[in-house]
Parts: structure tokens; sequence; C-alpha cells
């Protein structure tokens, strides 16, 4: 048997939340391997991780992961992020996005619950795992993908699937997305009372003023298009080249739908 010490037992029991005994036990079980003891506890059903489920967990890591038809996106959660720049950390988010990839979302979150509970205990933090995107396209259709990292981690992780043009095209949109965030693809997509509420505040902006009525309409409108210009992917002036919008970017090429999951948000 392997020998530890009073200061493995006291890490132990630190990293877990155990009884000193239980502990002790887990040692004496695993031949002094931590990893291994922190899994023999939570197989008993001694650990206590979950007493960290009420801390604040909005730092963590993104991944993509993608095949020809699918693509998925997995963001896992943390408190800080020095553990979600941790090895560890970057790539267990990446395994998820990976399944969800090959068989869904739900196996994704059911397979990799375990693992997500381990790193939980190991980190000694409020690991969760976060959203999961995936998008599934037909025959014709095209894919694509785009991470923004930060020390070593995903932190802006975006889809984009498109009906025509080219994976280049899509990654480029992609990119885009990723630095404007837009809210909606269409203006038409944004709820009417959205739009009505806003309309009523530039409203009220513009009168107080001192606006002549007779351009009240002509200016508020124009403050309406700068609002959905901010919102609405297709009308937002291209990154690369703001001449152009994202809409003349694609010309014939059409834009079925995109993702954007970004830590913290």
């Amino acid at each position: 048997m392997a020998e530890f010490t009073a200061k493995d037992v006291q890490a132990l029991r630190r990293a877990t939340g155990a009884g000193m005994m239980d502990c002790k036990r887990a040692l004496e079980a695993t031949d002094g391997d931590q990893e291994a003891a922190v899994k023999w506890l939570r197989e008993k059903g001694l650990t206590k991780a979950g007493s960290r489920g009420g801390r604040p967990n909005t730092e963590g890591a993104v991944a993509v992961a993608a095949t020809g038809s699918q693509a998925a996106i997995a963001e896992l959660k943390s408190e800080t992020d020095f553990v979600a720049k941790s090895e560890q950390f970057t790539s267990l988010v990446q395994e998820i996005a990976d399944l969800a990839v090959a068989k869904g979302e739900e196996a994704a979150r059911k397979e990799k619950a375990d693992a997500v509970d381990d790193l939980k205990v190991v980190l000694q933090e409020n690991i969760e795992l976060g959203r999961i995107v995936r998008i599934d396209t037909p025959d014709g259709h095209v894919v694509d993908t785009y991470v923004h990292r930060q020390d070593g981690r995903g932190v802006n992780a975006v889809v984009v699937e498109l009906d025509g043009g080219t994976a280049e095209l899509a990654h480029e949109v992609a990119v885009h997305i990723a630095f404007t965030r837009p809210t909606y693809l269409r203006r038409e997509d944004i709820p009417a009372e959205q739009v009505a509420e806003e309309r009523s505040t530039l409203e009220q902006i513009t009168r107080a003023e001192g606006k002549p009525e007779a351009a009240m309409g002509k200016i508020v409108e124009g403050r309406l298009n700068g609002w959905f210009k901010e919102r609405v992917l297709l009308e937002q002036g291209y990154v690369k080249d703001e001449k152009q919008t994202i809409g003349q970017l694609l010309g014939d090429t059409e834009i079925v739908g995109f993702a954007q999951v970004v830590i913290g948000s």
C-alpha cells in the first residue's frame, strides 16, 4: 500500500468536502492516488460538490465542432477564468462539442454529466454544462464556424448555415457575427411590441430635443433604422467593408440561420 500523509488527507477533504475518515479510507483504497480517491468518494456518494452549486459561474469556455452537414457549440461554465483556461477544462468542453455533433445535445449532456461532476470536485468550483446548440443542414446547404479565443480558451463561438455559397463565405459571416453580435437575422424577426416600444422611446427623445413636429416622423424613422442596423444581421455593415451590408455581401446566397454563444452573456 502506498503511503500518504495527513496533508494528503486534508487536501482531499478540501477538494471534495468529504469527512476526514472518509478521505482517509479513500486514499487507502486507491493507494494514495488523489484523483482515484476523488472518484472513489464520488462513487460512494461521499463528496459535497453540490454545496458549490450556488456560487456564480459567469466564466467558462466554449468550443465548436463540425462535419460536412452538422455543427455544434458547447459551453462549459466556471467561477473563474483561471479554471476555464486549464487543459482539463478546455479538453472537456471540446469533447462535449464533438459528442453533440456526433450524437446530439441530449446524448452529450447525459454521457458527459459524470465528467462534469468529476471536474467540479477536482477543480473545486461550480462547474456546469451550459448551452449546447446543434445545427443540422440538408443537402446543398453550407455550415461553418468561428471561435474567438482568449488566453487559450474559446469565449465567443458562432455557427452559420447558408443556402448556397461556400464554406469560406460562411466563415466570413461567422467572424462578422462574433464581433457585432446581432440579435436577429431580419428585422421582421424582431417582436412587434419591442419595435413599438423603441419607436415610442425615440419619439419621446426627439420631442424632448425640440425637433419640429413636421419632421418628427422622418427623424424617428431614421433613428429606428439605426436601431435595426445594430441588431439585424442582414442590415449590418460588413466589418471588413462597412460600405456594404451583410445582405449585399451575400448576394444570391441566403443565410438560413446562425447561433452564437458568448461566455458571460
